[in-house]
């Protein structure tokens, strides 16, 4: 059948986007949805009843690719029997694969890579015009005079630095997000300052690499003073930051995070394995002792922080007594949280195509372990808050239990309590703590909200 014109598509006026993967993704996602939004589609009741489909991708998984292909069959179908229709792939998938999805599947109409999330509402109007486009090629990214569309009204993310110089040998991100751009200090606090005037409370300043903040500017700046820049704005009462690199991480953010008022008491350090040989092997650029280090700092300076961590498992060619050194830098730094992962060879990294790997029995039995340590120890992170008082930003109601509602303490653990919603919702709200999991924590209200 023959399809209509796609430019009856924004006339008709509706759209799905679906988000895979990291911060950085759901970040994206808010920019995209902010571009669908100018050029006047409205979000439709269900991806059903959608005249554009985005599906803004992740490829740091394994079999990512596939799932892609599988998500965006349906849609290809109704397509084919004549629906007016647009289907984007936007994201790291994207990136990577490029014209490949076009090949595979020639009814998508627009592939877009990262740095032109800002950029949708332009190249979708191109595909009104008929034309098929694949945008993955390096580009300086443009500051955005649109709005995200945020998911939150209580806390917002806040891109600092886009891209990243690393080329570690089993990440996709250099090849997916691109070199470092650093974005000006002024814009950041401008859009810092318009998300304190619409209510926001909280905001997450987002970086592959945040400590590498500045470097790639002339002059040089850096994270620690971009913090005490963005300390005094008015209305916002929390400021957090993902993502630190152990080599890049200065001593002046440690010191940051103890000394002003606003940056909570969190640090996210991904170490990804504990043995020296693997993470040269892995081209990380530091040790075990140099991680200790960092983290001995943080412990000294800031002893209620929480400390939270990335692993990867099974890496190529690693040994059991490798892993074990994995196992004893959990033991001595017990990580509040601990994202783990069993090692997957992804598409144009160096590691995929080396020949130790492992076998899926081993890489699963080493991560089950890791997941059962971390859960161990970040039991015993949240029995400190046990019978203290811990300030909480009210977030959203329990969808499991409508009487309580739920928010974070300063150092990012959930924590429920009884409460009416409409009354807290964007407080702080003084909190007893009567139960600890190894997740999250319950208590009760111990004082007036502000």
């Amino acid at each position: 059948l023959e399809q209509r014109p796609l430019s009856l598509v924004v006339e008709q006026g509706s759209y799905w986007l679906e988000t895979m993967g990291c911060q950085m993704n759901v970040a994206d996602s808010e920019r995209m949805e902010g571009q669908l939004l100018g050029i006047g589609l409205q979000k439709a009741f269900s991806k059903e009843k959608a005249n554009v489909i985005i599906l803004n991708t992740c490829s740091i998984r394994d079999h990512a690719e596939q799932k892609v292909y599988s998500y965006v069959g349906p849609y290809a179908i109704r397509k084919h029997k004549g629906e007016s229709l647009a289907i984007v792939v936007a994201g790291c998938v994207a990136q990577q694969e490029g014209k490949n999805l076009l090949h595979r599947i020639p009814e998508i109409d627009l592939v877009v890579g990262p740095q032109y999330a800002n950029r949708l509402g332009d190249l979708l109007e191109d595909v009104m015009n008929g034309n098929q486009i694949v945008a993955t090629d390096p580009t300086l990214i443009m500051e955005d005079i649109s709005r995200p569309k945020r998911s939150s009204d209580i806390c917002a993310w806040v891109n600092i630095i886009y891209g990243c110089n690393e080329h570690c040998t089993y990440c996709v991100v250099p090849g997916t997000r691109g070199v470092e751009q650093s974005r000006p200090r002024e814009s950041i606090k401008a859009e810092v300052e318009e998300m304190a005037k619409q209510g926001y409370r909280e905001i997450t300043l987002l970086g592959q690499n945040i400590d590498a903040y500045g470097r790639d500017m002339s002059p040089k700046q850096n994270f620690a003073n971009l913090l005490h820049y963005l300390n005094d704005v008015e209305g916002i009462e929390r400021i957090r930051y993902v993502t630190s690199h152990p080599r890049y991480m200065s001593p002046r953010v440690v010191d940051a995070v103890t000394d002003l008022s606003k940056v909570c008491e969190c640090f996210h350090v991904p170490f990804q394995s504990g043995d020296d040989r693997v993470l040269k092997n892995m081209r990380r650029g530091y040790t075990h002792e140099s991680y200790m280090k960092i983290i001995q700092r943080m412990k000294d300076k800031c002893p209620d922080a929480a400390i939270c961590g990335d692993v990867i498992v099974g890496f190529p060619g690693e040994t059991e007594e490798q892993f074990q050194r994995t196992l004893e830098l959990m033991g001595k730094v017990k990580f509040d949280n601990l994202n783990t992962y069993a090692y997957s060879p992804r598409p144009n990294t160096e590691a995929a195509l080396w020949g130790d790997q492992l076998s899926d029995q081993v890489k699963s039995e080493r991560l089950q372990k890791v997941n059962r340590l971390g859960a161990q120890h970040a039991q015993e992170r949240s029995e400190r808050y046990l019978n203290r008082i811990v300030e909480v930003l009210v977030e959203e109601i329990n969808p499991k239990n409508p009487r309580q509602v739920t928010g974070r303490n300063r150092q990012n653990r959930p924590v429920f309590f009884e409460g009416d919603i409409d009354e807290l919702k964007g407080k702080l709200v003084p909190v007893l703590i009567t139960e600890a999991r190894p997740w999250s924590l319950t208590g009760v209200k111990k004082g007036l909200p502000y």
